[in-house]
């Protein structure tokens, strides 16, 4: 049985300094997603797995090695640390999961936050990242928009919502913004 309250307490230093949309809240709202499409996975049943892989999810491409020695600390098997490291990998945007439980968390990942959250993420980090609103707008069209896969049924539905609205959103508000 997982300690929340260590895990958390491990964790917290490597989303301290990041922005509002990749602090620990990031991590709750991937947490929100995977309950969500969990009831049509009820064979799913390792929830440990699916906490570690959401809690390493912002960091496991930084520090692989102090999740691996946290893991050894707890008593976890070898086993059981590689495919909590598998799946933590496998929950980011650009991999392709082999795992059902690391296409749970990587399609978690892009669903979280719902229909209009593709559009808040990124005028959110584009804000922290000192953008322009137009500099964020390319970003968006060129990296967001009609990028991404999701692997579950589920979440490909929940998904490509999130890409039409998000399409319509920016080519209303690029209307907008022109100059006459």
């Amino acid at each position: 049985m997982i300690n929340l309250a260590g895990l958390v307490e491990f964790v917290s230093p490597f989303y301290t300094n990041k922005d509002i949309m990749h602090d620990l809240s990031h991590i709750e709202r991937i947490i929100n997603s995977t309950n969500k499409l969990l009831k049509y996975y009820p064979y799913i049943t390792d929830s440990d797995l699916i906490y570690y892989g959401c809690y390493f999810h912002g960091f496991i491409y930084l520090r692989e090695d102090l999740i691996r020695d946290y893991l050894e600390k707890l008593g976890l098997g070898e086993d059981k640390i590689e495919k909590i490291v598998k799946t933590s990998w496998e929950s980011q945007k650009d991999e392709i999961p082999e795992t059902l439980e690391g296409k749970l968390l990587h399609d978690a990942h892009m669903i979280e936050g719902g229909k209009t959250y593709l559009i808040v993420k990124s005028l959110c980090t584009g804000t922290a990242r000192g953008q322009s609103l137009e500099r964020t707008l390319d970003y968006f069209e060129n990296y967001v928009l009609g990028q991404g896969k999701c692997y579950l049924p589920e979440a490909q539905a929940v998904y490509s919502e999130m890409q039409e609205f998000a399409g319509a959103f920016i080519r209303d508000l690029r209307k907008g913004l022109q100059i006459i």
